[in-house]
């Protein structure tokens, strides 16, 4: 393996509505919303780049969604074929590496190191990655090719959309130290707003913070930030990632306030879970719940239980005890969610361990 990784890091353009727009010709140049309804109090889960001209994005309200764009096109998700056209693009990346870890459906890490075709140059490939997608999807992608797997995420959203944009490594230590801590990778808006009121605001800034410094105020992951600083991320692309969680929601039309009601919809969710972990012939550890209230705070709870388990739905006590542990009942709830993670793949499992045969 060289010293220097060439990664590329692809992102597909406002994947779900542009898979719309594809398959129906008259979306095509309109305002595009895929998930929720006009008016009703379900999110966005994706929009066309002509939606977002007017300030729309995902996890919106598609009521909010609405008012700002009343003349948007609301289409109902088509996950199966997202599904089948993410596989189609993931065909497309393994014509060129082996060592892809996808992220999402729409967007993917390889590593194109070892990678002869046009004599090794990463931007090249990049270039004929994005020309064979649109080839053989009719779909836009953008690019960030770069030495490390942080710097590649980051230039892919630098051009969009259909983007390529490139880091060198002997621009990545400059380049990190005039980006905005809003636009690195991995840094949420808490995150941002804890380092901004520590007058952390650009990579320069946070360059100036010892390792000790940032461990004692960010903990553990005070070593990546110190490292992303100088532009240094060691991480490998995993072609062999493993699923950390499976999870399922629902957004109700009215705030819920009975709590039977809740117990139902979170059981409804948790058999849809279930179905999931059996058709990927997995097992789990620990049982989630996540609360939405009508104030849009949430909370999520959790157990960890001692043997693996495959049905949540059949986990009521546990369920009941974890929704319980949360003020739902005493204040509406807007949404909730179930979910499992501590997953484990059957082969993996030793005979000799003991199962939750529910």
């Amino acid at each position: 393996m060289p010293l220097t990784r060439k990664i590329i890091h692809i992102d597909m353009d406002a994947f779900y509505a542009s898979v719309e727009q594809r398959d129906f010709s008259e979306y095509r140049g309109k305002p595009v919303i895929v998930g929720g309804q006009p008016n009703s109090r379900g999110v966005v889960a994706a929009c066309s780049y002509e939606a977002r001209r007017f300030g729309i994005h995902s996890a919106m309200p598609s009521a909010t969604a609405y008012r700002a764009c009343p003349q948007a096109i609301f289409v109902k998700p088509r996950f199966e074929v997202y599904r089948q056209v993410s596989a189609e693009i993931q065909a497309i990346f393994r014509q060129f590496t082996s060592m892809v870890e996808p992220l999402s459906l729409d967007e993917a890490y390889l590593d194109v190191s070892e990678c002869r075709l046009h004599s090794g140059s990463a931007t090249l490939i990049a270039k004929q990655l994005k020309s064979d997608i649109k080839h053989m999807t009719g779909l836009i992608a953008s690019a960030g090719v770069s030495y490390n797997k942080f710097l590649a995420k980051v230039a892919s959203d630098m051009d969009k959309p259909d983007g390529l944009y490139v880091i060198k490594p002997e621009q990545g230590e400059e380049f990190v130290s005039q980006l905005p801590i809003r636009k690195f990778f991995g840094i949420g808006r808490a995150t941002e707003t804890k380092m901004h009121s520590l007058g952390i605001y650009t990579g320069t800034d946070l360059k100036t913070w010892s390792r000790e410094a940032l461990l004692a105020r960010f903990g553990k992951v005070g070593n990546f930030y110190y490292s992303i600083a100088r532009g240094i991320d060691k991480r490998e692309v995993n072609s062999q990632r493993v699923r950390k969680s499976i999870s399922a929601e629902t957004t109700f039309t009215e705030d819920l306030s009975d709590v039977t009601e809740m117990l139902n919809q979170i059981k409804h969710l948790a058999e849809k879970v279930g179905n999931t972990l059996a058709d990927k012939h997995l097992w789990a550890k620990t049982l989630i719940i996540k609360v939405k209230f009508d104030d849009f705070s949430q909370v999520t709870r959790s157990k960890t239980l001692e043997c693996p388990f495959q049905s949540p739905a059949l986990l009521e006590d546990d369920i009941k005890t974890l929704l319980e542990s949360t003020e739902a009942g005493v204040r509406k709830v807007r949404l909730l969610g179930a979910g499992v993670s501590g997953l484990l793949h059957e082969d993996c499992m030793e005979s000799s361990t003991q199962i939750a045969l529910l």
